[in-house]
């Protein structure tokens, strides 16, 4: 398994995202492998209010179609267009220049470690 960023937290969804507000949000490197080469991606706008455990997009791959999931509630501060643009970037750099949007948050959903998460992914 990848190495995972010990100062992220993570979703069983496969979404991580950062402590703070906001707070930025993306997958995980064992869903961008898990889905194969991205090719488009549907996120909310800039100025939308999501909810934790919700629904709030989908990505697409060459293999499939998967959803979204916000791991916070909020309003969503800014969307990553360049990878909107390019979605090959989440693949390529799931924890960095892949991140997928920032949330202002006002309430925060179950969270996961990444000692946690890197074994609900094995399991």
């Amino acid at each position: 398994m990848t190495d995972l960023p010990a100062d992220l937290k993570y979703t069983l969804e496969h979404e991580w995202l950062t402590d703070g507000s906001p707070a930025t949000v993306g997958i995980t490197s064992v869903a961008a492998e898990a889905l194969g080469d991205i090719v488009y991606l549907e996120l909310p706008a800039v100025g939308e209010t999501v909810d934790a455990g919700t629904v709030i997009g989908e990505i697409e791959s060459t293999k499939s179609v998967s959803e979204l999931f916000s791991p916070v509630s909020g309003t969503v501060v800014e969307v990553n267009t360049a990878a909107v643009d390019d979605p090959s970037v989440v693949n390529g750099d799931p924890f960095g220049a892949g991140w997928l949007l920032k949330v202002d948050v006002t309430d925060v959903g179950p969270l996961l470690t990444a000692e946690e998460y890197a074994a609900h992914a094995a399991g």
